[in-house]
């Protein structure tokens, strides 16, 4: 029996979090946790979590600053900097030469906090390739399950203590200053998708080549911990690395990772995932006895998608591109930059009227076919037949659309 069995109070209070807030904090360390709360609740002169349950009920605006308390974020540029200089000197440089020169390299940052991990990796990424193959090669994901961390990460605004660790020939070149802050270059800015992903129950990321999670593993449980590597493992690539935070190890089953530098913290993908770490994989909204034979469609969606030999493109209600698999790129002349782009700014945009099909499919929320739409890729025209396929909530609602260009003989 744990901490959180013995006090319903407590286990009420992490329920209604969960319900109303949106943050399902039941795989973090208990003790720690309980700290937290104990923390805020002083700042308030409350003193059991039963009061304070009452008080959150009766104080909507107070799910914020409590949040702020407890996901602790923590986050400097270059911290450790010594660890940064080995995965800058020994680890980038092999993802680089293990892939072809047009070939695209996918990074992660998994708890990226209000982004100084995020924007340190994309300095060194672009120290490494130069500017314009990090245009055209890399893609960048940052996420993190505080939406309010992940508003100052978008913002990129940075106080002169912030940066005080960045050398002066990084600040000067990645930053422009303005009177009261430093903020970090736009264009470079635009390659990041930032989201909203809980580590231990959202579907992880695919075919990734580095994944940077740096002092998140330490607040959660051990059998969190091991389900959110299970998930890491399942993000790289059969050559990726994960880089971990100074005072962060593995579990005790650390078979499915081979350290490269224990020092540095960075380990490579190790052995195949068993049935039961499969299992771990799936979203967390099934009970055992309802578990698919697939594992998860999520994850089968997404690996067709990526695999798939036609150019096919995920976008929101918004117009704005979310991700392209490697035949959309080669088709319609994409790069990395484009990624948060309206799709009407961008050269596919000539091909179809988004807004209107958006439209469109907000009312019937049938799939839409544009016939025999000609294309000109190097001088020479093809025809395409465009699928618009619209994915729904729950409720009914669009929440994104795939594109499925189809070219015809």
């Amino acid at each position: 029996m744990n901490q959180v069995d013995e006090n319903p109070e407590f286990e009420a209070l992490l329920n209604y979090l969960k319900q109303n807030c949106g943050c399902d904090l039941t795989g973090n360390k208990c003790g720690s946790l309980m700290r937290r709360f104990q923390y805020r609740m002083q700042q308030l002169g409350i003193k059991n979590y039963g009061d304070y349950l009452e008080y959150l009920q009766s104080h909507a605006e107070e799910c914020a600053p409590l949040l702020d308390t407890i996901l602790i974020n923590c986050s400097d540029f270059f911290r450790d900097s010594d660890y940064w200089d080995y995965l800058a000197n020994n680890i980038i440089p092999q993802i680089i030469t293990s892939k072809q020169p047009d070939e695209r390299i996918r990074v992660w940052s998994a708890g990226c906090s209000s982004g100084q991990e995020v924007y340190t990796l994309v300095m060194l990424l672009v120290e490494a390739l130069g500017i314009e193959q990090y245009l055209q090669r890399v893609q960048v994901f940052a996420t993190d399950i505080d939406k309010d961390a992940l508003k100052q990460s978008r913002q990129a605004s940075y106080s002169q203590q912030q940066v005080a660790d960045i050398p002066n020939r990084l600040l000067s070149k990645y930053f422009e200053q303005t009177e009261q802050s430093y903020i970090f270059d736009s264009k470079l800015r635009r390659t990041i998708v930032f989201g909203c992903h809980d580590l231990a129950k959202d579907a992880p990321m695919s075919k990734i080549d580095l994944l940077v999670c740096r002092n998140v593993l330490i607040y959660l449980t051990l059998a969190t911990q091991a389900t959110v590597l299970v998930r890491f493992h399942f993000a790289l690539t059969d050559k990726g690395f994960l880089f971990l935070g100074k005072v962060e190890g593995l579990t005790n089953d650390s078979r499915i990772f081979t350290p490269i530098s224990l020092k540095y913290r960075i380990f490579a993908k190790g052995q195949k995932l068993s049935l039961k770490d499969h299992l771990r994989i799936k979203p967390q909204t099934l009970t055992p006895s309802e578990i698919s034979p697939l594992i998860t469609q999520t994850h089968i969606a997404q690996a067709a998608f990526f695999a798939s030999p036609f150019a096919q493109l995920a976008v929101d209600s918004n117009s704005r591109l979310l991700m392209a698999n490697d035949r959309a790129y080669a088709l319609f002349n994409l790069k990395s930059v484009d990624l948060g782009a309206r799709l009407q700014d961008l050269a596919i945009g000539q091909l179809i009227n988004l807004t209107a099909c958006i439209q469109q499919l907000e009312q019937s929320c049938h799939l839409l076919r544009l016939k025999n739409i000609a294309w000109v890729r190097e001088s020479v025209t093809i025809y395409l037949d465009i699928h618009i396929t619209p994915i729904l909530d729950s409720e009914g609602k669009l929440l994104n659309v795939i594109l499925y260009a189809e070219e015809l003989d």
